[in-house]
């Protein structure tokens, strides 16, 4: 069986993986557009800010690791037209500009997601850059090294926004956000969006919500953002202002996709295309709460969808049990996370909900160290079953964030998580858990 995989980071390098495991004789080629392999781009942020030094560290696989396995790993190869009908692809080496056909058995389509530039005046400046790739990451690591960028701009308070926020925060860099949402990090429940704000903004930020960008003018070596309601110099603008599927090159093939671009895909990675699979940030994903699939553009879910993926270009039949939506995130002095339902996923289930909010600590008094939590829990009301959580603060929030997880990903009820025998020891929580504390509360 001969494998091509078109894009070689989480979806792509998990399947590749998967097959040369399962089949040590299959013949496995990735082709990946960019110079680098199986890397975790999550971990870009912490990079450039100097947290982590070696962007090496960032490399899961290197190509030389991946020969060794079998696989044979093409960089700077953008696959540019693919033909179902003659089970065929068009690559193009970037180097050479030189095209050539290729043949496979089996397809996965796993070319990720392409950061989003709005169509706005002056988005070409020089000052004005993207952070997706490995090579944007090296770039602006090289680019807020120089002490003369000062003022940072980012456009986007979603996860990477916030995350490049604290990044730049950390160099000593002077940093507004803007988004044209009244909030930021919109999947959190809006009491964790204004906790995470109050966060920045103690930390020196400015946080602008519900402005609209209209455009960059450049005056001689300076720039400026012009929102709808204000102006902002910046030495660095930086777009975050969300991700897109990057499957423009599958126009012409029928196969079949969601609004946005994600290409549609059964539980088994199936698309409607025969012999032809797709995982990761370019197709959708089933949400185990919601019961139908949405855009969950996480490394997480990439990297199980490739695996499954893997396996059943060889013939299994694996279903994806399904995504939550759980996400984590870092905002200077506390972390966040959440998971399952929001109470906008209730109400467009006509679900019968009720909310509660508790406020309590991660350990004891009597230890030092101590820290407060706030956690909010979306449940059905009579039955209690727990449909969604988050959980923020200094300590401890996303280890309980993930116990929530498995709670919702079981069909727990509150009543149950209640009781639920959980580890007591001073130094990392009470008797009664803030887990137990906050189902136990929501009755």
């Amino acid at each position: 069986m001969k494998a091509i995989i078109i894009g070689g980071v989480a979806a792509g390098m998990s399947a590749a993986s998967k097959i040369k495991r399962m089949s040590p004789d299959a013949q496995v080629r990735v082709y990946e557009k960019g110079g680098f392999l199986s890397y975790g781009a999550c971990g870009l942020p912490y990079y450039i800010s100097g947290e982590n030094q070696d962007y090496r560290a960032l490399i899961a696989r290197t190509p030389e690791q991946a020969q060794k396995l079998g696989i044979e790993p093409f960089l700077h190869h953008e696959v540019v037209k693919v033909s179902p009908q003659s089970k065929t692809v068009v690559v193009r080496d970037l180097q050479t500009n030189r095209e050539f056909t290729d043949s496979y058995d089996r397809l996965l389509i796993a070319t990720g997601c392409r950061a989003v530039l709005p169509p706005l005046p002056g988005m070409d400046s020089a000052g004005v850059f993207l952070i997706k790739t490995m090579e944007d990451g090296l770039l602006l690591r090289k680019v807020v090294e120089n002490q003369q960028v000062r003022r940072c701009v980012i456009m986007g308070g979603g996860y990477i926004g916030i995350e490049m926020a604290e990044a730049l925060l950390h160099l000593g860099k002077e940093v507004t956000v803007i988004e044209r949402e009244n909030r930021i990090l919109t999947p959190f429940e809006p009491e964790f969006s204004q906790l995470a704000r109050k966060e920045l903004e103690d930390n020196g930020a400015q946080v602008k919500t519900g402005e609209s960008v209209i455009q960059i003018k450049e005056m001689g070596t300076h720039r400026e953002l012009q929102t709808d309601k204000g102006s902002y110099p910046a030495d660095l603008i930086l777009v975050c202002a969300g991700v897109l599927p990057a499957t423009d090159f599958l126009a012409d093939t029928g196969i079949r996709m969601a609004k946005n671009g994600a290409i549609v895909v059964d539980r088994e990675m199936r698309t409607s295309l025969p012999h032809v699979y797709a995982a990761g940030d370019c197709a959708v994903a089933y949400n185990r709460m919601m019961e139908e699939s949405f855009f969950l553009p996480f490394g997480t879910v990439a990297n199980k969808c490739g695996r499954l993926a893997g396996g059943n270009m060889l013939g299994r039949h694996d279903k994806f049990i399904g995504a939550l939506g759980t996400t984590a995130i870092k905002v200077c002095g506390i972390e966040m996370a959440r998971t399952g339902m929001s109470e906008t996923d209730a109400r467009y289930l006509g679900l019968d909900y009720r909310t509660k909010v508790v406020h309590t600590h991660d350990h004891p008094a009597y230890y030092p160290g101590r820290s407060e939590l706030m956690i909010k829990l979306i449940y059905e009301k009579g039955t209690l079953r727990l449909l969604g959580a988050a959980a923020a603060g200094a300590a401890g929030a996303v280890l309980r964030g993930d116990m929530f997880a498995i709670a919702i990903h079981s069909g727990m009820t509150t009543a149950e998580l209640g009781m639920v025998d959980l580890a007591y020891a001073p130094p990392f929580a009470g008797v009664w858990d803030a887990v137990h504390i906050a189902a136990n509360a929501a009755k």
